[in-house]
C-alpha cells in the first residue's frame, strides 16, 4: 500500500490548472455535432417550441452535477473513482467503477460512431460512394485518430480544447446566421404543447442522463489537476458553464435545423443530412472541423477509462489497458454500424440503462461530498486503505436499492418493469427516479448509521 499511497495524490507541481481550463475542456467536448442529434430528438417529444428550449436550458444544466463533483478532485488532488472509494470502500466500489466503465465504453463507442459518421458524410459530400467499404475505411480512419490522441498530454489536450471551443464554436455561430432565416417559425410557432408529465419530464430526463448525468464518472479526472488555492465557486461554475453553454448553443441549433431536415433524428447517418441545410464548401469545412473536435473528446473517455481500470485495480499494465481500449473503439462501434444499424435506437438503448447506473452512483458521491467531505475533508487512510475500508454498506445499499427501483420504472430491449408505464413508458424519466432514491437513501442511512468519516 505504500506504493498505492505515493500514486494516489498528484504532486504539487502537476496541480497548476486554472479554472478557465476546466470550461474550454468541457466546451470542447460538448460543442460536437452529436448535439445537433439530440435537438432534433428533444422535438419528437412532441413538444411546443418554447418547451423545447426550456428543455434544453434546464437540461443543459444538468451539468452543475459535474460541477459540484469537480469540487472533490480540487480539494484532494486525486481522481473520481479513488474518491468514490470513501462513499463505497474499497470492495464496494468495484461495482460502480465497473458500471463507469460500461458507460465509457459506451460512450466511446457514440462518440466512434459519430467520427466514423462525420468521416463517412464528409466522403459522400465530396462525391465518393456511400457503401459498407467506404465505412469501414472511414471507422478505420477515425479509431487510427482517437488512438493517436493517447499520446496527448494533459497540457497538450487542454490546448487542443480551446483551439477546438474556438473554432467549432465560430463554425457553429456562422451555421446559425444561415440556418436562423431558413427556419420555417410559423411551423414552430404552431407546435402545439405537449403534456408537462408525460412529455415535458420524459424529455428532460432524457437530455440529463445524456449530457450533465453521463459527465459525472469524469468529474474529478480532470478537476485534480487544479490549484487548491484556487476559488471552489470559480471551479464548480468552470465546469457547469463549460458544459452548459454549449449543449444549449447546439442544441438548440438542432431544434431550429429539424424543421428544414424532418428525418434528422430518425437517420440512418443522421451527420450526412445535415449537409442538406448547408452550402457544399460550409459543410465540408464543419465536418472536418467536427472530426478534429470528436478526437481530443475521445481522448478524455480513454483517459478516463484507464484511470478506472487503475483505481479498481482491475488491470494496471499500460499496454493491456491500450489494447483493451482498441478492442472497446473497434469491435462495438463495427457492431452498431454494420449490423444494428440503428444509431438512434442505440444511443436511446444505452442511456436508458447507463444512465441509471450513473444516476445512481454519482447522486451517492455527491451527497457524501456535500453531507461530509466537503467540511471533514477525505483522509489518506480512508483513500488508500483496503484492509480499514472494505465496504462502505451506506453506500452499496443505497446504489443497488436505487438502481433497482429504476429499473423497476423502465422499459428497456433487455427488460420490462412492472412499472414503466404512463409517464415512465418508454423514455428516461426513471433515471431522474434513480437519482433521487439513491441520493436520498444515503443521506438517511448515513444520518442513522454514520460510517467511514475522515479522522
Amino acid at each position: 500500500m505504500d506504493s498505492e499511497k505515493e500514486t494516489v495524490f498528484l504532486p504539487p507541481e502537476e496541480r497548476t490548472d486554472r479554472p478557465g481550463s476546466l470550461f474550454f475542456l468541457y466546451c470542447a467536448a460538448n460543442i460536437g455535432i452529436l448535439g445537433l442529434v439530440y435537438g432534433a430528438i428533444i422535438v419528437g417529444f412532441h413538444l411546443s417550441f418554447f418547451q423545447a428550449i426550456l428543455v434544453t436550458v434546464l437540461g443543459s444544466f444538468s451539468f452543475g452535477l459535474v460541477g459540484l463533483m469537480s469540487l472533490a478532485g480540487r480539494d484532494t488532488g486525486t481522481v473520481t473513482f479513488v474518491l468514490s472509494r470513501a462513499a463505497f470502500g474499497f470492495k464496494g466500489n468495484l461495482i460502480p467503477a465497473i458500471a463507469a466503465l460500461v458507460s465509457h465504453a459506451g460512450w466511446l463507442s457514440i462518440n466512434v460512431c459519430t467520427g466514423t459518421l462525420t468521416v463517412l458524410a464528409l466522403f459522400v459530400t465530396c462525391g465518393l460512394m456511400n457503401s459498407a467499404l467506404t465505412m469501414a475505411i472511414a471507422l478505420a480512419i477515425f479509431v487510427a485518430l482517437v488512438l493517436v490522441s493517447v499520446l496527448f498530454s494533459h497540457e497538450m489536450l487542454i490546448r487542443m480544447q480551446t483551439i477546438c471551443t474556438y473554432l467549432f464554436g465560430f463554425l457553429t455561430l456562422v451555421i446559425l446566421v444561415i440556418i436562423i432565416p431558413q427556419t420555417d417559425w410559423v411551423m414552430l410557432a404552431a407546435m402545439p404543447s405537449g403534456d408537462w408529465l408525460g412529455n415535458f419530464l420524459p424529455a428532460l430526463a432524457f437530455v440529463a442522463a445524456g449530457t450533465g448525468i453521463g459527465w459525472t464518472s469524469y468529474a474529478a479526472d480532470y478537476s485534480c489537476h487544479q490549484d487548491p488555492k484556487n476559488s471552489r465557486s470559480k471551479v464548480a461554475w468552470a465546469v457547469t458553464l463549460g458544459g452548459a453553454i454549449p449543449l444549449i448553443l447546439m442544441l438548440s441549433v438542432g431544434i431550429l435545423l429539424s424543421t428544414q431536415v424532418p428525418d434528422l433524428a430518425q437517420s440512418a447517418n443522421p451527420i450526412e443530412v445535415i449537409k442538406g441545410a448547408l452550402p457544399t464548401n460550409l459543410a465540408i469545412i464543419y465536418y472536418i472541423t467536427a472530426i478534429g473536435g470528436l478526437t481530443p473528446q475521445c481522448f478524455l473517455g480513454l483517459k478516463s477509462s484507464k484511470l478506472v481500470l487503475k483505481a479498481a485495480h482491475l488491470i494496471w499494465d499500460d499496454k493491456l489497458i491500450l489494447l483493451f481500449q482498441t478492442i472497446i473503439v473497434t469491435v462495438i462501434p463495427a457492431i452498431i454500424l454494420f449490423i444494428a444499424q440503428d444509431f438512434q435506437g442505440t444511443l436511446e438503448g444505452f442511456l436508458g440503462i447507463i444512465g441509471k447506473l450513473l444516476a445512481a452512483w454519482s447522486s451517492i458521491f455527491l451527497v457524501d461530498y456535500l453531507m461530509l467531505r466537503c467540511k471533514q475533508g477525505y483522509s489518506e487512510k480512508l483513500l488508500t486503505d483496503p484492509v480499514d475500508n472494505q465496504i462502505n454498506y451506506n453506500g452499496v445499499i443505497s446504489w443497488i436499492v436505487g438502481f433497482v427501483i429504476g429499473m423497476l420504472f423502465s422499459k428497456t430491449f433487455i427488460f420490462t418493469g412492472p412499472f414503466a408505464t404512463g409517464i415512465f413508458a418508454g423514455n428516461s424519466l426513471n433515471v431522474l427516479l434513480t437519482l433521487a432514491v439513491s441520493g436520498g437513501l444515503y443521506f438517511i442511512l448515513t444520518l442513522c448509521h454514520p460510517q467511514n468519516k475522515a479522522e
